[in-house]
C-alpha cells in the first residue's frame, strides 16, 4: 500500500474477500488474539487507572515534588520497551519478548503496589513501562504472523477499540482504588492476567523465525531519542512556560539530530527510507506522528468543559472519551477498505481530524454554560469527529507500514509505529500546554485566559493534522 497510488484498472476489478472483525475471533485465531489483545488491554487500562489513582498515592505516601516523573518514566521505558521488540538478542523469538514483556510488567505492577515511597514507585513505574511497551509493540510485530493479510487492518481495529474501552473502564476502575491506601490495588489488579499471559505465550502464540538481517543495536540513535522522549515528557508536566518551551525545543532538536545520525548510519534504528521523505514509509510514518499529535490536545478538553460551559468533573471526563469513541467506530466501519478507498481513507481521515480539531476552537472557546444535550452537541460531534478521523484511516497506515517494510526488517517497522504513537502522544500533551499557557491559560488566567487558550489550542493543534493531509495527498514516484 502507498499514500497515494496511481491506481490499477485491472485490480478494480478483481473484489477482494469480505472480511469482518468477527472472524479474529474465530477458533483458529481466538488463542492469538487474546493474547494480542490481551497485551494491549494491560498497557490501556494501567495507563489510565494510574492517571486516576496518582493524586492518592501523594496523597498517602507523599513525594508531591516527584509526581510528574509517575508519566515522564513510564513513557520513556515504554520507548524503549518497543524497541526492544527489534532490537532484542538473536536467540530470544517473539513469543519469548512477549513472555519477558508480560513478566516485567508484573514485576513493575508488584513494585509500585508494594512501595513505601514515592522513588520505589517512580522505580516500578519504569520497570512496567519498559513492559507495557514490549507487549504494545509485539501486537504489531506479531499482526503478519498469526493473521492473513486480510485481516491485518481488523487487527489494527481491534486496538484502537481496545484503547477506546480503556478510556471509559481505566477511570471508573482507578476510582475505585482512589481511598487511602486502596490505590496499591490499581496495580495488584492486572497482575494475574499478565501472569497468566506469560505462561500462555509460549502455548497459545506461534513460533516465529528470526528474519533480521542484523541484531545489534544502534546504541547512538537510541540514546539520541530516548533522551528527546524525556524531555518532551518533563515538558509536558512542567508549569513553566519558558521552561516548558526550551524543554520542548531541545526535545525537538535532538529528535531532529537522530534523524540526521539515522541517515547516514550503517546500523538503523528504523526501516529503509523511513527517514527519507520521499519514500511512502516515511510518509505512512509521519502521518501517523502528525495525526497523534493533533489529538493528544484532547488533555484540555475536560478543563474547558468545566471552567467554561460549568460541565460536572465526571461528565466531561466522560465526554471527553467521545474522542476515543468516535476512533473506534470509524475504525470498525471502515477496516475492510482496501486499494485506492484506502488511499481515500488516509486523506479523508486526516481532513476530517483537522477540521473537527479546528471547530472545537470557537465551540470550547465560548462561556456559556451548557444545560443539556442540545447545547453540548456541537461539542459532541466534535469530539466524535477528531477521534474518528484518526480511527478512518490508521488500520491502514499500519497495513501500509508492514507492507512497505522489507521482509528483514517487519519487527523495526513494527516497533516504530509503536515509537510514532509514544513519542507523538508525549510531543502533543507538551506542545498542548505550551500553546495554552502563552495564550493565557495561567496569567491572565480565569475565564478570559481561558477562553484564549481554548480558542488558540484548537486552532494550533489542527496544523499537525492538516499538514498529515498533505502529506497524505503527496504522489509517489515508480
Amino acid at each position: 500500500m502507498s499514500v497515494n497510488p496511481r491506481p490499477d484498472p485491472a485490480a478494480e476489478t478483481l473484489q477482494p474477500p469480505a472480511v469482518s472483525v468477527f472472524q479474529l475471533f474465530s477458533p483458529r485465531l481466538l488463542p492469538g488474539t487474546l493474547m494480542l489483545g490481551g497485551g494491549v488491554t494491560l498497557f490501556a487500562v494501567e495507563t489510565y487507572v494510574t492517571a486516576t489513582v496518582a493524586p492518592s498515592v501523594v496523597r498517602d505516601i507523599g513525594g508531591l515534588a516527584l509526581f510528574a516523573w509517575v508519566t515522564t518514566l513510564y513513557v520513556a521505558a515504554a520507548v524503549l520497551g518497543s524497541l526492544f521488540v527489534a532490537l532484542r538478542p538473536r536467540a530470544l523469538g517473539l513469543r519469548g519478548v512477549y513472555t519477558v514483556g508480560a513478566l516485567v510488567f508484573s514485576a513493575g505492577s508488584l513494585v509500585c503496589g508494594l512501595a513505601p515511597s514515592m522513588p520505589v514507585v517512580l522505580l516500578g513505574r519504569t520497570v512496567q513501562g519498559l513492559g507495557a511497551g514490549m507487549l504494545s509493540g509485539l501486537a504489531y510485530a506479531f499482526i503478519r504472523h498469526v493473521y492473513p493479510e486480510p485481516l491485518w487492518r481488523k487487527a489494527s481495529t481491534l486496538y484502537a477499540a481496545i484503547w477506546g474501552v480503556a478510556t471509559f473502564l481505566g477511570p471508573t476502575a482507578g476510582g475505585l482504588f482512589a481511598n487511602g491506601s486502596a490505590w496499591r490495588w490499581g496495580f495488584f489488579i492486572l497482575l494475574p492476567p499478565a501472569l497468566i499471559m506469560a505462561l500462555s505465550a509460549p502455548r497459545l502464540l506461534p513460533r516465529v523465525a528470526d528474519e533480521r538481517a542484523d541484531a545489534r543495536a544502534p546504541l547512538a540513535q537510541i540514546g539520541l531519542l530516548l533522551a528527546a522522549v524525556l524531555l518532551v515528557s518533563t515538558a509536558g508536566t512542567e508549569e513553566r512556560g519558558d521552561l516548558k518551551a526550551g524543554l520542548l525545543a531541545g526535545s525537538l532538536a535532538l529528535f531532529a539530530i537522530m534523524l540526521m545520525v539515522e541517515r547516514r548510519a550503517p546500523l538503523r534504528l528504523l526501516p529503509q527510507g523511513a527517514v527519507l521523505l520521499g519514500q511512502p514509509i516515511a510518509r505512512l510514518y509521519l502521518i501517523m506522528f502528525g495525526l497523534i499529535v493533533t489529538v493528544s490536545s484532547d488533555v484540555y478538553i475536560p478543563y474547558f468543559l468545566q471552567t467554561l460551559h460549568g460541565v460536572a468533573p465526571l461528565a466531561s471526563g466522560y465526554l471527553v472519551a467521545l474522542v476515543a469513541l468516535g476512533w473506534t467506530l470509524t475504525a470498525f466501519f471502515t477496516g475492510t477498505l482496501s486499494g485506492g478507498r484506502a488511499v481515500l481513507a488516509i486523506s479523508a481521515g486526516c481532513a476530517l481530524e483537522a477540521g473537527a480539531t479546528l471547530a472545537l476552537a470557537p465551540v470550547l472557546g465560548g462561556s456559556e454554560a451548557w444545560d443539556g444535550l442540545v447545547t453540548l452537541l456541537p461539542a459532541i460531534l466534535a469530539m466524535l469527529a477528531m477521534g474518528g478521523g484518526v480511527g478512518l484511516c490508521w488500520a491502514h497506515l499500519v497495513a501500509g507500514v508492514l507492507k512497505r517494510a522489507g521482509e528483514a526488517e517487519q519487527d523495526k517497522a513494527s516497533a516504530a509505529i509503536a515509537t510514532m504513537q509514544s513519542l507523538g502522544g508525549a510531543l502533543g500533551a507538551a506542545l498542548s500546554g505550551v500553546i495554552a499557557n502563552s495564550a493565557g491559560l495561567v496569567d491572565p488566567g480565569g475565564i478570559i485566559g481561558a477562553q484564549s487558550a481554548a480558542h488558540w489550542l484548537f486552532l494550533l493543534m489542527a496544523v499537525p493534522g492538516a499538514v498529515a493531509c498533505l502529506v497524505s495527498l503527496v504522489p509517489n514516484r515508480a
